[in-house]
């Protein structure tokens, strides 16, 4: 498989060496004043090494913008991309530029913003000198410039598109082919448009109103998007434009998904017309502008894998450039298939380019890649809570300059107790360093609570995560003893012992007597419940448990002690929870406390108000979380190292667990 992949593709001055695309994504890697840092070369320097062919900065801004993004808007900053491009080039990668512009009325905002931070410091001061009337007065006037400065921000994604001057587009349009020109200074290689934000608002229907020359029929919707591109190809001829055009798509309930773009018919129109403009090549992408990133990158379960696919297709056929399609393409084999349908001609792996950076040389030498679970967990929550961009599966994900696999000084034989997923990555590790390995699991099968976690509606794909390690722990030569619990005498034999023994069902802490319980563990293991369940704890265990259970046909209680169910869940599966207990009438108790069980009957008080609540259930589940299993050391004389769950007072989740494994491997 691969061999379409890594084919050459023209795409107007630009020559790909393959068809893998990193599409743009935000990472937060940049500085604080947008500019390409070590951290940032090294992400993408890495992306590059792992032979991608053609990697999208995303987000880059023309102006200088609040929003925690790249920003080329001054000649200052042009070396620094300079530095990005040769590094690219090292590898023979090409790189883009995603140029956009905010829909909203940037230096307003802006202006608003700095006159808060002044009076924050004006407030500081007046402090620092005791003079308290001042500090007041620079507080409020601080905090009612930063509500302001939210309040425009928040009108005017809504309403920008109808209520921005032409002036004010001249000026951005302009800002963009400056941008553009310093592009090509710094040696860059294409200009990727940001279909989507400003220039996706101009060209909807469903957010552009307008009624002069940029409103109306498609011609007009889309004419300031067509002016866009012949300012960019004027400031930098010698570069690439690529569009990323963002399509409105139907869900599977017919309702429309975005808003930010055009639908199916107009799509099509609009490329034709894009061709015409000189652009080439054409990314499609989901439209969005609706405030919930899992409209364009969609958690497991949510929408069919490929699901702009066919929409890119008919793309393709009206178009004689280049298409690139995104959106749930994980497999290599599926980006393959896609290339010999003729269905697209590059193939945008972002996700799971985080969880692999090694697609394009791991594809050529035929080696195992570990792929995307879409979970969402450390990429999309990452962007939209403005934190670093990463994979839970991935320990090396922005450290790339600092982390990866040093070959081991002496080779050591090395035994790892227990194979959930933080003794799989301690194996890999381990092997991958040149240690002799082997792995002990006490059950018939490796992944631990992977396989609990694989079984709540939409969860599935989770099991891709075992599925790597059963394809590349043999590969690494790493023995696996099944059914076996190793005792001190034969941890002894080894140089060093990982214990990654996990972690149990907490014990009930309240008083219970005469009732049918049973442990959210049990549930998800097959476990048969009887009628009404309540399920006590609303963590990410409780609610995928209630979710389970309300599947199979129970009515469901939940009771949470805090004030609202799955408080670290993502952002992009929220809603569909919610969606999914609306429709299966689940009833949520929060702030609520147990006191004790008898006969079946919850008897509990609510903690903000102290009235008592009694909740009658069938079955009782116990979803309050899990507690380490605590690894024993005694008679081994060999250093141990404890991983995962049962490595500290508080469990692990999947990526403490993948970099707890990953380190202490790295150190042996």
């Amino acid at each position: 498989m691969g061999k379409r992949l890594l084919q050459p593709l023209q795409a107007g001055p630009m020559t790909l060496k393959n068809r893998i695309m990193f599409p743009p994504l935000t990472t937060g890697y940049e500085e604080r004043d947008g500019s390409i840092g070590a951290r940032s070369l090294g992400f993408y320097e890495r992306l590059a090494k792992g032979g991608a062919a053609y990697i999208v900065i995303g987000d880059v801004a023309p102006v200088r913008t609040a929003s925690p993004t790249p920003m080329l808007y001054d000649d200052s900053q042009i070396p620094a991309f300079q530095k990005l491009a040769e590094a690219l080039h090292a590898y023979d990668s090409r790189l883009a530029l995603q140029i956009f512009h905010p829909e909203y009325d940037v230096p307003g905002v802006g202006r608003l913003i700095m006159g808060a931070g002044m009076a924050r410091k004006a407030a500081a001061d007046a402090k620092a000198a005791g003079n308290e009337e001042e500090f007041q007065k620079q507080t409020e006037q601080a905090e009612k410039m930063t509500k302001d400065a939210y309040a425009k921000l928040r009108h005017e994604m809504q309403h920008f598109a109808d209520e921005v001057s032409t002036e004010q587009l001249a000026q951005i349009r302009e800002s963009i082919a400056q941008c553009a020109a310093r592009a090509q200074k710094a040696g860059v290689d294409a200009i990727e448009v940001h279909g989507d934000r400003l220039l996706g608002s101009m060209c909807s229907k469903m957010i552009n109103h307008r009624t002069d020359e940029y409103g109306g029929s498609l011609e007009n919707r889309t004419r300031y998007a067509l002016e866009v591109v012949a300012a960019i190809k004027e400031a930098a001829p010698a570069l690439a434009v690529e569009y990323k055009l963002p399509l409105i798509t139907v869900n599977q309930d017919g309702s429309l998904r975005g808003k930010g773009g055009l639908e199916e018919e107009e799509v099509i129109a609009f490329a034709k017309l894009l061709e015409k403009a000189g652009v080439d090549m054409i990314q499609a992408a989901q439209a969005n502008h609706t405030g919930n990133m899992g409209d364009t990158i969609p958690p497991m379960g949510d929408v069919p894998y490929n699901w702009t696919l066919p929409v890119a297709k008919r793309v393709k056929e009206a178009v004689s450039i280049p298409v690139a399609t995104v959106g749930r393409v994980v497999t290599v084999e599926a980006g393959e298939q896609i290339l010999e349908n003729g269905e697209a001609d590059v193939i945008g792996y972002g996700r799971s380019l985080l969880t692999d950076p090694d697609i394009a040389v791991k594809t050529a030498a035929g080696e195992c890649i570990r792929e995307c679970l879409n979970c969402n967990k450390g990429c999309v929550d990452a962007i939209q809570n403005r934190r670093y961009i990463s994979c839970v599966l991935n320990a090396e994900n922005g450290d790339e300059t600092t982390i990866s696999i040093k070959p081991a000084d002496t080779v050591k034989k090395i035994a790892v107790a227990g194979a959930g997923i933080a003794g799989l990555e301690a194996a890999r590790v381990a092997a991958k360093r040149g240690h002799q390995v082997t792995v002990f699991e006490k059950e018939d099968k490796i992944g631990g609570q992977i396989h609990l976690a694989a079984v709540p509606p939409r969860k599935s794909e989770i099991l891709r995560a075992v599925t790597y390690y059963e394809k590349i722990l043999p590969q690494l030569n790493v023995e696996i003893r099944l059914h076996t619990e190793p005792q001190a005498e034969e941890l002894n034999r080894f140089d060093a012992v990982i214990a990654a023994v996990g972690a149990h069902n907490m014990e009930l802490p309240v008083p219970a007597e005469n009732s049918h319980i049973v442990s959210s563990w049990d549930i998800l293991k097959g476990t048969e419940a009887e009628g009404t369940c309540a399920v006590l704890g609303g963590g990410l265990v409780g609610t995928e448990t209630a979710e389970y259970l309300a599947a199979k046909g129970h009515k469901v209680i939940i009771i949470e002690m805090m004030d609202k169910i799955a408080a670290g869940e993502s952002a992009t599966v929220m809603p569909l929870i919610t969606k999914d207990f609306e429709a299966h009438g689940v009833e949520q108790h929060v702030n609520t406390k147990v006191k004790e069980i008898r006969d079946n009957v919850i008897y509990a008080v609510n903690t903000k108000d102290n009235t008592e609540i009694i909740i009658h259930a069938d079955t009782i589940v116990n979803a309050l979380g899990s507690k380490k299993n605590v690894f024993d050391t005694k008679g081994i004389t060999v250093p141990v190292t404890c991983v995962g769950d049962c490595s500290g007072e508080r469990t692990a989740d999947i990526a403490a667990a993948v970099r707890s494994g990953y380190h202490a491997a790295n150190e042996i």
